[in-house]
């Protein structure tokens, strides 16, 4: 399966890496919270990279026989196991401080792995390029720097829902620079009109203020209630040909060109969009995003 793809050179463990001391359990059942869910390889690329990965196995077996966590398997993968949470630990972990204001969609079922598996393993797959990337680096990224499935409000009782929100800081000697950005996973099963579409319900958000009541005064845009500048937006592209995904990335620049609030968006807010395998073989900071803006492709820090 794609979905479960390991990406290039991801276990080197020279950067930010979850801490040792908190036990690897916790840490285990915070990430499957955070991210529904996950396969064992990418359990142990996240929190152990330099230990072996029969010792995250051996603790997922333990949280097993403890029904903290159950799996299902991946069909034609070579029994490769992909893990959720139970009830009871999404009741555990549910007031976690690490996991507060966490959205409550827990998956705790075999059947609902099934319905979620392709579209969840491969937006953790992109976090995945992401996290080896930042160990490369030295930069600070890591398991809980990315969440799944934020959403947010753009009036008229409509909302976006971002397929992650990134948290990420570039450390270069004593300067830190701290970026976010709202990730998109395209994997090519919504037509390109629809995919350029989100544009336009980002730049709603960018411009929405919230209503005010009685004596309240506005304070803004939304999102600043959030985010001290907006989030860049990233698309990630897999599933089909090289034409396709290049076609569809000229569909989000000509969104950029035609319609004005995403114009306007796109004159303040860094926005691109990368093929997977690119990320992956090159790294997000090698020159592989084109700005939706037009121009040559570039790393997504320098957008």
């Amino acid at each position: 399966m794609t979905t479960a793809r390991p990406p290039q050179d991801i276990t080197a463990a020279d950067g930010f890496t979850p801490s040792p001391v908190e036990p690897l359990a916790h840490q285990l059942l915070a990430t499957l919270a955070q991210h529904r869910m996950a396969t064992t390889h990418q359990l142990h690329v996240l929190l152990r990279p330099d230990r072996t990965r029969q010792s995250v196995s051996q603790q997922l077996n333990t949280l097993r026989r403890e029904h903290m966590v159950g799996f299902a398997v991946l069909p034609q993968s070579h029994r490769s196991r992909v893990w959720y949470l139970t009830p009871k630990a999404a009741r555990l972990t549910r007031d976690w401080p690490a996991l507060r204001g966490r959205p409550p969609y827990p998956i705790t079922s075999s059947n609902a792995v099934s319905l979620k598996t392709p579209h969840t393993l491969t937006v953790l797959r992109t976090h995945l390029a992401f996290v080896a990337d930042a160990r490369r680096h030295g930069d600070e990224h890591g398991h809980l720097d990315w969440t799944p499935e934020v959403s947010h409000a753009i009036g008229e009782r409509e909302r976006v829902i971002a397929d992650a929100v990134m948290h990420y800081t570039v450390t270069s000697g004593e300067h830190r620079r701290k970026l976010r950005a709202f990730i998109e996973v395209d994997r090519t099963t919504m037509s390109s009109e629809r995919l350029a579409a989100k544009l336009i319900e980002y730049a709603r958000l960018w411009s929405y203020e919230p209503p005010t009541t009685g004596r309240r005064r506005s304070n803004g845009p939304g999102w600043l209630r959030w985010y001290p500048l907006f989030p860049r937006v990233l698309f990630v592209l897999t599933g089909a040909s090289r034409l396709t995904l290049r076609n569809r990335i000229s569909d989000l620049q000509a969104m950029v060109a035609q319609h004005p609030l995403v114009a306007t968006l796109a004159g303040q807010v860094p926005l691109g969009a990368a093929v997977l395998d690119d990320i992956e073989l090159q790294g997000p900071r090698g020159d592989v995003w084109v700005p939706l803006v037009g121009g040559e492709p570039q790393s997504w820090t320098q957008l």
